[in-house]
């Protein structure tokens, strides 16, 4: 039976209404009266969580979105999400959500790293090759968040103020290629307000349905506030079972407030979602067990995974920067005489592989810089630590935790009762912990009062080390029996609760140790019985150790040190949780923007010492480069998943050419045209209109660090010709130099002289030109009708008469143009 023939009117009103909200945090109700099983939903961008938030069910780690971005390769950003796709099906997931289709609007958004592009084009076709991907497997992807969600700061009570045409050129125009174009089955509200009202309760979200959205509308975590809600087009309350519809839903229907058919109509595309993947009916694939950990990859599928994010990490690898030296040629890529290298900062052995919040998983494994060289090069690696990238308490390497009274790594957790009754134990072998829905296996979350984490802490090496923890709510400290710390962690006032994951506040004790010295570690957080039941659905929690280090300047000594007795530096350098993640932006300032500790002054003293130094980037969103000039290469990676030191080999030393191109524009100083995400008086001004990214730098004249669409590769290109050829833009490039490469062509539109307001030029569409050395190649892109328009109050609208086409390697370069004359239309106001 379809499910426009399932009986739903038959439920009960209060059964209807049940399904409408969450069971519990990521999974829906089920109803065996019309065959419904769970439906399980899963975060997220970078890997397929699934219900547990547990590293004893891990996860494929695939670049992050930017990353993926990085590539302009719409087929590439499809495999990726192809296996996705077969991860759901792995976890046991119904529902991804993702993609994230936010644009870009300024390089300081903490979850930058999460979305695809400053540029509404480029976002609209890799969300639409991401969602194809994700839904050929039999899950539905969800497009999210709907709209305007494009910072951290403030954004449950944030107003956003923008003008009708910019929020449809530019933030709209990805949600509506999602809908038109790639069949989207279901859409997340986002917490923002638009225009003075809350996107859950929005007429913003009647757009969809406009444009033929028949899937669901989910609100984002803890975003639905009113009934309000019900009365437009949210369909599904996450997470459960907290709810503002509930029984004030049944008692609005029943007192004639809200039609009963309203209701019905939710259900109804509730149950299409459950047909589109296969949770109700006689034909419905099984359920999965709640808390139970998912079959683990096989050996054929862990080489071809690995293989796949291999090839998806280079494609996304941007190269800013490659000059020669003396009479050489370009330091990348390294030639095959290499001799030492010294491999230079805490990036290269602890590397950022994902961002934080909703794109964190445990991997199923990591493959570090320090790892990808030795494999390559042996001992001809130097590893050097650089300089702390942090101020935070880190967490403890896993060899230095042993359960206590065994010899196996890890800690046991105890979780406990009234009166100290423990009510269950686990071993863990991580150090941080995020409880969602349950705690284990018998243990109900009501009756907890206290976790303890109890471990063997052993120093590897002498000196001061200091333990702790991270939380939120009372927490104590135990060494050897001994209480040391006694404390509440709690986040600042006007924090995003998010942050409690992401960067949670933590208090350590200092104890000094010897070499090979082992402690007794307890860690006690107090669950307060008075919390509300929401509360209870996700308890972060994490036992933190940092041995000791040089100070800096020593640190600094030492890398310049090893950089001398190489042959090349290679220093990676990034971001850190605490510096970039979901729940907090970054400010516009120095600090904001520059890397985190003295990793700027770690770049320029190795520089100096090995003129051949190369930088590797490794950060979610731009962050300023002041010594970009000092030095022979610069080598952006992203947060580009678990294999990121294979890939990152492969570049060095030349097996492949990164092929990124930048999908942002790169600033060069915090006087740069950069929008922020300050709220003032509760409102977000989108003051700059369409002119965002690249599109300012043009308007105003200003010369980034590197333009939008920027990348090198290891040979060079020519553009020899551009020919306008019914709708589409034919460009010959010709592969100048000596080995073969992939160049992405770019073509921009421009109007001069027009009727209406619009960017100096704006990207139309791209191409991938493949050549040898020394061949020719024609790329063929074609140029929709959309692109050519602009909003006005009657729709969408064409000017008549020429705009020139411009095509080059970026933004800021045009390599040839001409013109041409689409035909004028007036498309339908939708």
């Amino acid at each position: 039976m379809k499910a426009h023939e399932l009986p739903l009117e038959d439920l009960a009103l209060d059964r209807q209404v049940r399904l409408l909200t969450g069971a519990d945090f990521w999974a829906l109700h089920p109803e065996p009266a019309i065959g419904l099983r769970r439906i399980v939903t899963s975060d997220g961008p970078a890997g397929v969580r699934g219900e547990l938030w547990d590293e004893r069910d891990p996860s494929v780690n695939v670049p992050s979105p930017t990353a993926l971005a990085a590539s302009w390769d719409v087929e590439l950003v499809r495999d990726i999400a192809d296996l996705l796709g077969r991860e759901c099906r792995r976890k046991g997931v119904d529902v991804l959500l993702g993609p994230t289709v936010n644009i870009q609007r300024t390089p300081v958004a903490g979850r930058h790293f999460e979305c695809f592009s400053e540029d509404p084009f480029l976002t609209s076709r890799l969300a639409v090759a991401y969602i194809e991907g994700v839904q050929a497997r039999g899950v539905a992807a969800t497009v999210k968040h709907v709209v305007a969600n494009d910072f951290e700061r403030h954004r449950f009570t944030a107003d956003v103020e923008l003008d009708e045409r910019t929020l449809r050129e530019v933030y709209l125009a990805p949600f509506e290629a999602a809908v038109t174009e790639a069949g989207v089955w279901a859409a997340m509200a986002a917490y923002n307000s638009v225009r003075g009202t809350t996107m859950t309760e929005s007429p913003l979200l009647a757009l969809l349905r406009a444009w033929g959205f028949d899937g669901v509308v989910m609100s984002d975590w803890f975003a639905a506030r009113s009934l309000a809600a019900a009365t437009g087009e949210l369909d599904l309350v996450m997470p459960g079972p907290t709810t503002p519809f509930g029984s004030a839903l049944v008692h609005a229907v029943e007192a004639g407030r809200i039609p009963a058919e309203t209701v019905t109509e939710k259900l109804r595309r509730l149950v299409v979602l459950a047909e589109r993947v296969g949770a109700v009916g006689p034909d419905a694939t099984p359920e999965v067990e709640r808390g139970r950990f998912a079959p683990p990859l096989d050996e054929r599928d862990t080489i071809e995974v690995a293989a796949r994010l291999r090839s998806a990490a280079v494609a996304g690898f941007v190269l800013l920067r490659n000059e020669p030296l003396g009479n050489e040629g370009p330091v990348l890529p390294l030639g095959p005489e290499l001799g030492r290298v010294a491999l230079i900062g805490d990036h290269a052995v602890a590397p950022r592989i994902l961002g934080g919040g909703s794109a964190f998983v445990f991997p199923t494994s990591v493959i570090s810089p320090a790892d990808g060289l030795r494999a390559a090069l042996g001992d001809r690696v130097d590893v050097v630590p650089g300089v702390a990238p942090s101020t935070r308490i880190g967490a403890p390497d896993p060899a230095a935790l042993r359960v206590p009274g065994t010899s196996r790594p890890g800690v046991e957790v105890r979780f406990l009762g009234a009166n100290e009754r423990v009510l269950g134990r686990d071993e863990r072998t991580s150090s941080t912990y995020n409880w969602n829905n349950a705690f284990g296996p018998g243990v109900d979350p009501a009756e907890v009062r206290a976790i303890e984490v109890h471990t063997r802490y052993r120093a590897a090496v002498a000196g001061v080390h200091v333990l702790g923890c991270s939380g939120r709510g009372r927490y104590r400290l135990l060494l050897d029996g001994e209480p040391v710390l006694d404390t509440e962690l709690e986040l600042p006032v006007d924090a995003d609760g998010v942050e409690g994951l992401t960067r949670p506040p933590q208090a350590g004790h200092a104890i000094e140790l010897a070499a090979g010295a082992e402690v007794d570690m307890v860690v006690r957080h107090d669950v307060d019985p008075s919390r509300p039941a929401d509360d209870m659905l996700i308890v972060p929690m994490q036992i933190n150790a940092s041995p000791p280090r040089p100070d800096t300047e020593t640190a600094l000594r030492a890398a310049e040190a090893a950089a001398r007795a190489a042959d090349v530096a290679v220093v990676v350098v990034g971001t850190t949780e605490e510096s970039e993640g979901e729940g907090f932006d970054r400010d516009l300032d120095e600090r904001g923007l520059h890397l985190p500790g003295a990793q700027d002054e770690l770049v320029r003293r190795v520089a100096a010492a090995k003129p051949r130094t190369v930088v590797v980037v490794n950060a979610g969103a731009p962050v300023l480069l002041p010594w970009r000039a000092e030095v022979a290469a610069v080598l952006l990676s992203w947060l580009p998943g678990q294999e990121f030191g294979s890939a990152l080999t492969d570049v060095l030393l030349g097996v492949a050419e990164p092929g990124g191109r930048l999908p942002m524009t790169w600033p060069g100083a915090t006087t740069d045209p950069l929008p922020s995400t300050e709220s003032v008086e509760g409102v977000v001004r989108y003051a700059e209109g369409l002119h965002i990214g690249h599109r300012r730098y043009l308007r105003e004249g200003v010369e980034p660090a590197y333009w939008f669409g920027h990348g090198l590769g290891y040979t060079s290109w020519a553009y020899d010709e551009l020919r306008v050829d019914r709708g589409a833009v034919e460009v010959t490039v010709r592969n100048t130099g000596e080995r073969a490469g992939r160049e992405v062509v770019q073509v921009y539109l421009a109007r001069p002289g027009s009727s209406v307001d619009r960017p100096v030029r704006w990207l139309a569409g791209f191409g991938a030109a493949v050549a040898d050395p020394g061949a020719q190649v024609t790329v063929r892109i074609p140029l929709p009708e959309r692109v050519f328009a602009h909003w006005e109050a009657d729709g969408w609208i064409v000017e008549p008469g020429e705009f020139v086409v411009q095509a080059g390697p970026h933004a800021g370069a045009v390599a040839l143009s001409g013109t041409i004359t689409p035909r004028a239309a007036v498309a339908p106001r939708t």
